[in-house]
């Protein structure tokens, strides 16, 4: 095996007293969104979270390990991952409600976890158009129409890389737009939320409204990973009628001339140009290539450098 970065060699893996699925040379493209992407050297989905800690103690601590959610907001490069990547399942996409708290497992879908809170009365509807997990939304602090997962956020339990269980604040988090400062390594298992109250049917049919709103605007139909790079404004579109689209990133692509350009099987979504999209046979050098000529146009164009929101992971 190699590092994730540096492709250095690392040693094999033995641990006979996993109660989770281990699998060597796991094509990851399958399970990302775009649909691209090589292997991982090692496949690992714990059973619970007592056989994610036993596992991450047993792993030599050289050995990288990467955490995976659905694949939604992930390039995972043609030559795949030299390290152990983490997928958690079903024993980790619990949802409980207790009062006015929402706990939720990291494999939960967020939107999920958003339908579910309104029908409690409890408003986390932002989180219902947001593809990926909570795990997810916790890491990267998820937001759109003017909420983020930090609005909400109480604390959540995770498992270090040496396997220790612990309690994550939004101080240890220190929560920035779509980023946190959560170690590498480091495994989210649940989140705790607390979010306002309201009406549960006037909650679902906001979310309902959003839906609409989404599948008018965006290419929900075609194969991407989400917004492609992070708005220059430092924040969310917040949806109101008052938004201002000056340093929002499809703005700012649109304008450099780069809707609907392409690479290969790559394109920029014409419906929507801070969409990347696999239009059936792209690669990741083609998704990867494709976002890079899209940055520098719109540097070239406006003087603003874009940064990625997709993460890209991997050996070319």
């Amino acid at each position: 095996m190699t590092d994730v970065e540096t492709g250095a060699p690392q040693p094999e893996i033995s641990f006979p007293d996993m109660r989770g699925k281990l699998t060597p040379q796991r094509p990851l493209n399958e399970l990302t969104w775009l649909r691209v992407g090589g292997a991982a050297d090692y496949l690992y989905q714990p059973a619970d979270a007592e056989d994610l800690a036993a596992f991450m103690r047993a792993v030599p601590q050289d050995i990288a390990i990467f955490p995976m959610g659905v694949g939604s907001n992930l390039i995972v490069r043609d030559g795949g991952l030299r390290a152990v990547v983490i997928r958690l399942g079903r024993g980790f996409n619990g949802i409980e409600i207790s009062g006015d708290r929402v706990t939720a497992g990291a494999a939960a879908l967020d939107a999920h976890v958003a339908r579910k809170a309104a029908d409690a009365g409890l408003d986390l509807t932002f989180l219902r158009t947001i593809p990926g997990s909570i795990g997810g939304a916790v890491r990267m602090n998820a937001g759109c129409y003017g909420s983020y997962t930090a609005d909400h956020f109480v604390s959540a339990e995770a498992i270090t890389r040496a396997g220790d269980y612990i309690t994550l604040t939004a101080e240890d988090l220190q929560f920035q737009y779509r980023q946190t400062a959560l170690e590498d390594g480091c495994v989210i298992v649940s989140a705790t939320f607390h979010p306002p109250k309201g009406e549960p049917e006037e909650l679902h049919s906001r979310m309902e409204e959003q839906l609409r709103k989404r599948d008018e605007t965006q290419p929900t139909k075609d194969r991407s990973a989400g917004s492609t790079f992070r708005n220059p404004a430092g924040f969310s579109s917040t949806g109101e009628a008052d938004d201002s689209h000056a340093l929002k990133a499809w703005k700012v692509i649109d304008d450099a001339g780069m809707r609907g350009a392409t690479i290969g099987g790559a394109q920029m979504s014409p419906k929507h140009p801070n969409f990347l999209i696999n239009t059936g046979n792209a690669t990741a050098a083609d998704l990867e290539a494709l976002g890079e000529d899209v940055r520098k146009k719109v540097y070239d164009s406006s003087g603003i450098t874009l940064e990625w929101e997709i993460m890209r992971i991997g050996e070319p």
